[in-house]
């Protein structure tokens, strides 16, 4: 992957940003750890399980640069990204349990996307249905009557089967069989998950099917760049490569609007800004997210050599630079996060220690093709979806 370049403002030294200067810096030794220990502190044993009478498993990724991405195959999960800070110090910088069946909990207590390779459609689908060719889909509710992530069963509670290519990369497959949430066509899905010696994680999904339906995968990592998840991400600032939002009405769910940002809004991230500073704006559509929980649409226009968000830490001067071939991308800032889901090293995740940048088609696209700026969603036979996200980790 080529190294990327652009100024985005005088507020922010980009430049230094996503390139990095880890290079430059002191690289300290990673944590001790014991013989069956991943770098960032996992146990493979606790992911041995079985699930719906599949095998699940922890599989390490390693790059050159002694970065270290941990995935189970549960839900096609991210479990851990262990990567340097400004001195060189290693911390894993993504929200999530350290063992599988705390991923596997269905009881509505603990939230079930950490991590998840989404599908077979990321974010909401309004009223739970959508018309395709002349035939309409009733969908589980799961979400203020909508359709969410998929479904009540989802790919996140799925098992893939994992293929671990090299040392640095494992392809997840899933089959999603005709009639899965109700959703039309056999769906055959891949998601593979690379770490390069840069200390970027490429995702490239891909997807066919044996009947129109419809697509939108993402990744749901929860990122917390301090490496430290008992403080919130509202002192890290963060850039967003777009002028214009799908707005959002009391259930979340889009309009059909493509709004114009107002410059200076509690929407506009075209100047780098800390999270906290709007996110509690008197502004109607904060109200309606409870924070931000909303979807931005990129200025990119698929390009992924051009940055769609950019974030940072400044405790760890950890930086995540994102870019994906997607249009839009959702920012959800952990509003429901509340202490109940108990993760790694037993804390406890409270309101606001994480955010998530989820690549995407637009939300309810399925209800919204042929209004002006929405782009298809829908896969037909013959056809196969592709998607790509770069999560391109460096330090200021």
């Amino acid at each position: 992957m080529k190294l990327r370049n652009i100024t985005i403002g005088a507020t922010m030294v980009v430049t230094a940003m996503l390139l990095g200067s880890c290079g430059n810096k002191k690289q300290a030794q990673p944590a001790e750890q014991t013989a069956t220990e991943t770098l960032s502190g996992l146990n493979p044993a606790n992911f041995a399980d079985t699930i719906d009478g599949k095998p699940t498993a922890l599989y390490t990724l390693k790059n050159a640069s002694g970065a270290e991405v941990c995935v189970t195959n549960l839900g096609g999960r991210i479990v851990s990204i262990w990567v340097p800070d400004r001195y060189g110090e290693f911390k894993d910088v993504v929200l999530g349990f350290d063992n599988v069946k705390a991923y596997a909990n269905r009881d509505g207590k603990t939230p079930s996307d950490f991590g998840a390779a989404i599908g077979r459609y990321a974010n909401r689908i309004g009223g739970g249905k959508f018309t395709l060719d002349g035939v309409e889909y009733v969908l589980p509710q799961n979400n203020y009557g909508h359709c969410l992530h998929g479904g009540p069963t989802g790919w996140q509670y799925q098992v893939y089967t994992a293929t671990q290519t090299a040392d640095n990369s494992v392809t997840m497959e899933i089959v999603s069989p005709d009639g899965d949430n109700n959703f039309p066509g056999e769906v055959k899905a891949k998601v593979t998950y690379t770490l390069t010696d840069q200390n970027a994680v490429e995702i490239e999904y891909s997807a066919t099917t044996d009947k129109p339906t419809v697509i939108n995968m993402t990744n749901h990592s929860y990122f917390n760049l301090s490496g430290d998840p008992t403080q919130t991400i509202l002192n890290d600032s963060l850039y967003l490569n777009s002028t214009s939002t799908t707005p959002i009405d009391e259930t979340f769910m889009t309009t059909g609007e493509i709004a114009d940002i107002i410059p200076g809004s509690a929407f506009d991230f075209t100047k780098c800004k800390t999270i906290g500073q709007d996110i509690e704006a008197e502004d109607q559509q904060v109200k309606y997210g409870l924070g931000f929980d909303h979807n931005w649409v990129l200025n990119t226009k698929g390009n992924i050599d051009v940055p769609a968000a950019v974030l940072l830490s400044p405790a760890s001067g950890i930086t995540l630079s994102v870019f994906t071939t997607e249009p839009g991308v959702q920012v959800y800032a952990g509003n429901f996060l509340d202490g109940t889901a108990v993760g790694k090293k037993g804390i406890k995740y409270e309101k606001r220690t994480g955010i998530c940048l989820e690549t995407q088609k637009y939300p309810d696209t399925p209800n919204k093709e042929g209004k002006d700026g929405w782009t298809s969603c829908v896969l037909r036979p013959g056809e196969t979806y592709n998607s790509r996200t770069i999560f391109q980790f460096g330090t200021l």
